[in-house]
Order: C-alpha cells, then structure tokens, then sequence
C-alpha cells in the first residue's frame, strides 16, 4: 500500500493526497505567477516516488527542470523550516522529453485516420456541410482500402476525390467543389505552420508512456509545448488524441490503491474554445471513461472556462490566487469558492483573492471519495530544479532515453499518395500510348 503523499502545510496541519484518489479527476487553478507550475511539479514527482508514470504538457518551458535535483537556498530552506519542513532532500526525476515538432524532444506522430475526422474538421475550421464532405473523403478513403496516414495522403485523397466528383455521387451524396476547396486550404494553411510534423508513422505507442525506471520510479514524460501552444486548435487536437489513446490502451478497473498514469492538461480551456457540440460531447464522453480506466486528468484552467457537466468531475482541488479586476473576475471568483467544502474558519471567496505566491486553498478527497473541508496552506517545494533544463541537459535526456531511436526516423510506406500516383501514371501512359488497332 502506498503511503499518502504529503503535498502542502501549514504550521500545525499536513495535507496529503491519498494515491488511491489520485485515480479521480483534479483541478489546479490560479492566476499567472501564483504558484501553479511549483504545486504541479510537486506532484508530479510525488507521484513518480510511488511508481506512478507521469504525462505534462509544457506550455511555458519551465517543466524540464524536474530532471535535474534542486538547491538548497537559503532561502528556500527557511520557507519550509516556517511551515514545518525539516527533512527536504533535493533530487532529480527520470523524464523523458516529447515534440510533435521534434526539436525538444522525441517526436508524437498520429496517423490521420487515427485522429479521424471529427478532429480535423475542427482543426481545418470546416463548418458543417464541409465536414460532412471530410467524412465522405474518410468514408471513400477506407471503401477503396486507401491508407490516410499523413497530410500528402490526405491532401492527394482529397484532389482525387473533387476531381472525380460526379462518379461518387450517387453512393456517397453530393460532394461540392466549393467544400473540397475549403478542404484543400484548411490542409494547406495547417501545412504552413508546421502542422505536418503531426502526421505519419512510427505513431506514438502510448505504452511508451507507463513506463518506471529501474528504481521502480514513475517515468515523467514531458511534451514541448511552447512552440504547439501557438496553434491553439492543433495542441488542443492533439492532447484529445492521446486521452483517447490512454482510453484505449488502459484497461477498465476497479479502485486500484493508486493511478495507472496521470495526465496533467496545461490551459485545458482550449479543449472547449469554439467547439462543436458533437466535439463537446466527444470530450465529456472520454473524460468521463478514461477515469474508468484509472488514469487521472489534472487540468489547469480558471473553473469559469470549463463546462459545469466536466466540472463536476473534478474532486481533488488546489486554488491558487485570482486577481478582481473585472466584474467576470468577480463571478470566476465567485464560482471557484462555490466548488470547495465550506471551511468555518475563513470565507473562501475574500481567501481567494488574498492568498501569496506558493500559498493555495486545498480540498483533497478523502478515503470515502468525499471532498475534504478547504484549507489554505503553503505547498511544499518540489525537490527538483525549479525552471528549465540548460540545451546540454535536454540533448542528455533526449540521447540516453529509453525510447531513443525508436521515433527519431519518420516512415513513409505505401498509402493513398503512392496509390493514387500509381493509378495517374497508369492513367497518363495509356492515353499516351492507345493500343493500336489490329489489322483487318
């Protein structure tokens, strides 16, 4: 049985985290510099001390430093001597760093058809009739047994498609040139950006991700996100994606004493932003299962941004600072002091707004599930550096990773590019070359 884990004090009171409610759904909120990435990486590596593998999106850059031990500043050691720290011992985490462009990292890569194309046709901004006709190349894709596996299949697929509109017609409806076209610049806009990195083969094997080390230690994988946050849509995608991977692969279980994988979702506000609702649903659908699978989604967010029918999946919660400035600050205020178990001994909502760097409101569930009475408290400083990883370090964490090698090389085997580029050169030599008439 693994022991609570020690998150947060203060002078007189510890408040842990029990691994076996690490297995629900938690939220990390607060505004900027108020102490979140510090209360993440605390848990992160509590989590890996008890063997539990670890994924974070890294929005800012500064998450890498989890690979490396911290120091003992004076200063810091006189912060956790005041809330009753006498026993922290700085060391470094095993992590293993990721890119979906593959420059910080190892690179992510999914097949389209594994994306689909409820997901694509947000990230191409198709509106309904476009993505009924992205469907209609999907559907078309796969009668024909033509692979879709990165974007110059899709984008030949989808010339193919509009070029012979009228022979598809009948058995798969009406497929405008206008919509193909709207397709067409979608790809090519998503192409521009460096999208295309995305797309292809080896695709990410999500087991790569529940890995311990030799020390029976939780793998921390990390994703490069600095660069991917700046296309909201695609790093939105993206991260949907690898949650229905991890609902996949994991198997359904009962209470299990602690999490197959924890899943930590940086600025999860983008999930909803503009979404369809047949994409909402799809969210609430695969949040909802994958807790059945015993992994666990940490979302930073302010509550306001997420659904109330997602909200009220999330049971552990650690509240940093908001700031007032406006009246839906008011309300987002407001809303987050709704959300926690009423603590005689202070108002949530004027504790909120009055809490210091590193200082947060925290209701953890306890053995029965139950949300425990607010507390605010200091959380305690992880072990680990506090900032990003030198260029020398990440390449070192990159070349002695466990996965290096395996994902470096993209593949590119025969699909629907090949294919159809087959069939025009059959195309063109035969009308280039008619068979000639026998002689009479």
């Amino acid at each position: 049985m693994s022991e609570p884990l020690l998150i947060a004090r203060t002078p007189d009171t510890e408040l842990f985290l029990l691994p076996g409610m690490a297995n629900r759904h938690g939220l990390i909120t607060g505004a900027t510099g108020t102490g979140k990435t510090v209360t993440l990486q605390k848990l992160a590596e509590s989590l890996s001390e008890i063997g539990v593998p670890v994924f974070m999106a890294d929005v800012k850059g500064d998450l890498t430093g989890i690979a490396q031990a911290g120091t003992a500043s004076e200063k810091l050691l006189t912060r956790l001597k005041n809330i009753g720290v006498n026993d922290w011992q700085p060391h470094a985490n095993p992590v293993v760093v990721w890119d979906i462009f593959g420059e910080k990292g190892h690179p992510v890569r999914a097949t389209v058809s594994d994306l689909g194309p409820l997901l694509l046709a947000r990230l191409l901004n198709l509106n309904d009739v476009q993505s009924g006709v992205l469907n209609i190349i999907f559907r078309i894709a796969d009668d024909q047994g033509l692979l879709l596996l990165d974007f110059k299949d899709l984008r030949a697929i989808t010339q193919y498609i509009g070029d012979n509109a009228k022979s598809f017609q009948n058995q798969y409806g009406n497929i405008s040139s206008a919509s193909v076209g709207a397709i067409q610049r979608g790809l090519l806009s998503l192409e521009q950006q460096g999208a295309a990195h995305f797309f292809g083969e080896p695709m990410l094997d999500i087991k790569d991700w529940m890995r311990t080390d030799a020390n029976g230690k939780g793998v921390i994988n990390i994703l490069s996100a600095e660069k991917l946050y700046q296309m909201p849509k695609l790093y939105a995608a993206s991260l949907l994606w690898m949650l229905s991977e991890l609902y996949e692969q994991l198997p359904e279980a009962g209470d299990l004493e602690k999490p197959k994988l924890v899943f930590f979702f940086d600025e999860a506000h983008l999930l909803f932003n503009d979404a369809p609702q047949v994409l909402l649903d799809k969210i609430e659908q695969v949040i909802g299962l994958f807790a059945q699978r015993r992994g666990r989604l940490v979302r930073f967010a302010n509550p306001s941004d997420i659904p109330d029918n997602v909200l009220g999946q999330l049971g552990n919660r650690v509240q940093h600072a908001l700031r007032t400035f406006t009246p839906k600050d008011q309300k987002a205020v407001k809303a987050a002091a709704q959300t926690m178990r009423v603590n005689p001994a202070f108002d949530t909502e004027k504790a909120i707004q009055k809490l210091g760097t590193g200082e947060a409101l925290i209701s953890f569930l306890d053995a029965k599930g139950s949300p425990s009475v607010v507390e605010r408290a200091m959380v305690i400083a992880p072990c680990s550096r506090m900032g990003p990883v030198t260029e020398d370090e990440r390449n070192g964490l990159i070349n002695h990773s466990p996965v290096y090698g395996k994902y470096e090389d993209e593949v590119d085997r025969e699909s629907a590019y090949e294919m159809l580029q087959k069939g025009f050169q059959a195309s063109t030599e035969q009308q280039n070359n008619p068979p000639r008439k026998g002689k009479r």
